[in-house]
This record gives C-alpha cells, sequence and structure tokens, in this order.
C-alpha cells in the first residue's frame, strides 16, 4: 500500500493528518490518486511540465478533441469563445503561461495541487481568486471515466469559465462563503449548490438551454445525456432548492438546475446564508430525481 505524506514527515499537522485518512478511507486501494510529499501548507505543487511524457500529450490531444466535437450547440457561448483562446488542443497547457493570460482577464490565477485538497484549503484558493488543478492526468483505460477529478476535467471544464468576470467574482465569494460555513454546519448545503451549479448547471441562451458545469463539460456522455435525454428534470434555480436537494455521484444527473444568467447566480448566492442554513437543517432533503409541486419541467430548446 502507498504511503502517504504524514507517514513519512512527523512535521504534519493534525488536520493535514487528518486529511490524509479520509483520502484513504474513500479508496478500496487505500489511497487515492497524487503525490503530496511535495506539497506546501496550501498543498500547492509545482506542475513540473516537462515530466508529461508524450503519450500523456496524445491522451490529452484525444480528450480534448473528443469534448470539442461535443461543445458546440451544448456548451454556453463564453466557454466555447475562452476555450478557443486558451490554445491547449495540442497538449497538457503550461499552468503560468496560462495564469498570466487569465491575471490579465479577471486577476485570477491558476494554483497546480496534487489532487483533492480538503474543504477550509479550497475554499482559501478561491477567495484568493485562484483555482487549483491537478497536476496529473488519467491513464487510457480511463477515458471515458475517472474516480477523481484530473487535469482534464479541472482545466477543459472548470478554467474557460474563469474569464467570464461576474462568473469568476461569484467563485470567489463561494469561496469566502465556504470558509464562513465551516463555522456553521453548513457544508453539505453549499457543497449541494457548487455540484448543481459549478459541476452540473444549466443557463438560458437565446438558443435554448445550454451547460455551464464543468462536470458536464468534460463528460463525453453527460453532455449529451443533460441536453437530450427525456429523463433528468430541468428546473429554475433557487438557492434554497438546490441546497435542499441530493445528488449522485456515480451516474448522470437526475435533476439540473437553470440560471437566467450569470448575474442571477452572483446575486441569489450573495446574501448571508446562516438563515438558510438554520432552515435546512429542519427540513428533510428532497431526493435528487424529486419534482415538486408548481416546478416546471423546462425544454433543452
Amino acid at each position: 500500500m502507498k504511503k502517504f505524506p504524514f507517514e513519512m514527515n512527523m512535521d504534519i499537522t493534525a488536520d493535514q493528518a487528518a486529511f490524509f485518512k479520509t483520502l484513504a478511507e474513500k479508496s478500496d486501494s487505500g489511497t487515492l490518486r497524487g503525490d503530496y510529499a511535495s506539497a506546501d501548507a496550501q498543498y500547492v505543487v509545482a506542475q513540473n511540465w516537462a515530466a508529461y511524457t508524450p503519450e500523456q500529450h496524445a491522451l490529452w490531444r484525444k480528450l480534448y478533441q473528443r469534448q470539442a466535437r461535443l461543445v458546440p450547440g451544448r456548451a454556453c457561448d463564453i466557454f466555447i469563445d475562452s476555450l478557443a483562446g486558451l490554445d491547449a488542443a495540442e497538449r497538457i497547457p503550461q499552468f503560468d503561461r496560462i495564469s498570466e493570460t487569465l491575471y490579465k482577464a479577471t486577476r485570477w490565477q491558476l494554483a497546480a495541487v496534487p489532487g483533492l485538497v480538503p474543504d477550509q484549503t479550497f475554499f482559501e484558493h478561491l477567495a484568493k481568486r485562484r483555482f487549483p488543478v491537478t497536476v496529473w492526468l488519467r491513464e487510457p483505460h480511463e477515458f471515458d471515466y475517472i474516480v477523481e477529478p484530473d487535469v482534464f476535467h479541472d482545466f477543459f471544464g472548470h478554467v474557460p469559465l474563469l474569464f467570464n468576470p461576474v462568473f469568476a467574482d461569484h467563485l470567489q465569494e463561494y469561496g469566502k462563503g465556504g470558509l464562513k460555513a465551516l463555522s456553521l454546519d453548513g457544508l453539505k448545503f453549499l457543497a449541494r449548490l457548487y455540484w448543481y451549479t459549478v459541476e452540473f448547471g444549466l443557463i438560458e441562451s437565446p438558443q435554448g438551454l445550454r451547460v455551464y458545469g464543468a462536470g458536464i463539460l468534460s463528460s463525453g456522455g453527460e453532455i449529451e445525456h443533460c441536453m437530450k435525454s427525456a429523463q433528468p428534470h430541468r428546473i429554475r434555480f433557487d438557492v434554497e432548492r438546490v441546497m435542499r436537494t441530493l445528488y449522485k455521484i456515480d451516474s448522470y444527473q437526475e435533476t439540473y438546475f437553470v440560471i437566467r444568467d450569470f448575474h442571477q447566480l452572483f446575486d441569489d448566492t450573495a446574501p448571508d446564508f446562516t438563515p438558510i442554513y438554520q432552515r435546512l437543517k429542519t427540513l428533510e432533503a428532497l431526493p435528487a430525481d424529486s419534482l415538486l409541486p408548481g416546478e416546471v419541467n423546462l425544454s433543452t430548446t
């Protein structure tokens, strides 16, 4: 069994040791992927771009080409436009170069990380306008499905939208709200908000519904499922409804929440969530496939 850094470094904090223990508990093999040995206190590592092999760059190209064929007519315009400007089709991108361009656009930067990071660390990065991007790439046999987010998911799915000023500001405020939620026992509610927006959100457009969620945009199958399948619900975004709704991590989503635009996402999530957390603690969580009285199942076109 692979050892974690805390088994090799006695200077690691108790919080870090607890985090690595949770990683072990999430995997049948006793560990999740990612080399944390060289990570700093904020779990940041060097990308070491030169270490990527020709085979890994070739796999990246295949992943990129598949998704690039799927996003037209499905992804929102800002995603498609920003992706085209990143020049990332041929090889795994160099984070420092992308950060220079991104900082000029919205004052965000990329932070290379070995894999999953603790909730507090994740929120701290977002609050300081840094987006954590995993450095390792999936194996060829994981082309269609991967358990943990890799560099393709993090970069292809998330980075293009960071060029939208309103969405970028929302994500920073989400990070600040996450730090506050840790002391309010509201993390599970905030996690649902992130899941149903940043990862699996849909947005209205003059041409019909479009995708902005990274979990969909980086998926070879769900990007078609969310737009064409008659099975999932597609309902209008409501903060409390979203925070009350459970989600699935091992299947396509049974419900997608639809925002009008990114201004709605920013404005609706700006108020203090403290009273919302208190109300939701008194209510039963809603199943992922629930459709409440009065809710309209929206058409994709």
